[in-house]
């Protein structure tokens, strides 16, 4: 096993992570080193109290902490929220699926400012690409240039960090020691 992923969509599931019913879980997840994904959405305060009682589980919120439709900005009203979660060093976020959120067309402009605040928060080693492709209205070049192309604060070692190095560290699905291609 190399890591978990939870998804609480439910009022069942969210009552699970709210009560510590799965505390022993994250507890071996801790004390195995296996990284633990979370689709939170409206349960960050629940990813928080995790991040606090295991700090040495790292965690990485799906989606922005967000559900799976919406737009900006009514989509990200839970960003302070988000945002906050950057006190734990244990908290990554992935930056999935932006370009479905947006409500512009591409370069999706309308997304780049909370990607830019994500980044200011969590730096490029806790932030981390993803497309989540299955519900993109835009091609999986759109959804990679977005990021390699647009952001025209995203670049060199930081842009390789968010693109796919990172991950691979936070997971530890990456050691360092395999020769890799620099983006940027």
């Amino acid at each position: 096993m190399l890591g978990l992923r939870f998804a609480l969509l439910n009022e069942t599931h969210r009552a699970w992570f709210d009560h510590g019913n799965l505390d022993w879980i994250w507890a071996a997840a801790e004390r195995f080193g296996l990284p633990l994904a979370l689709a939170a959405p409206g349960s960050l305060h629940t990813v928080a109290r995790i991040a606090a009682a295991f700090p040495n589980l790292r965690l990485m919120v799906d989606h922005f902490g967000a559900g799976a439709f919406g737009q900006v900005p009514d989509v990200f009203k839970h960003f302070p929220q988000l945002l906050s979660l950057a006190s734990f060093p244990n908290v990554a976020i992935k930056a999935t699926a932006a370009p479905g959120y947006a409500v512009d067309d591409y370069p999706f402009r309308s997304v780049h400012s909370y990607l830019e605040a994500v980044f200011d928060r969590f730096g490029p080693r806790r932030m981390f690409w993803g497309t989540d492709i299955t519900r993109m209205r835009c091609s999986w070049r759109q959804c990679v240039t977005m990021f390699t192309e647009e952001l025209s604060w995203l670049r060199g070692d930081d842009l390789a960090e968010v693109m796919g190095r990172a991950v691979c560290r936070w997971t530890g699905w990456w050691d360092g020691s395999v020769a890799e291609r620099t983006i940027g």
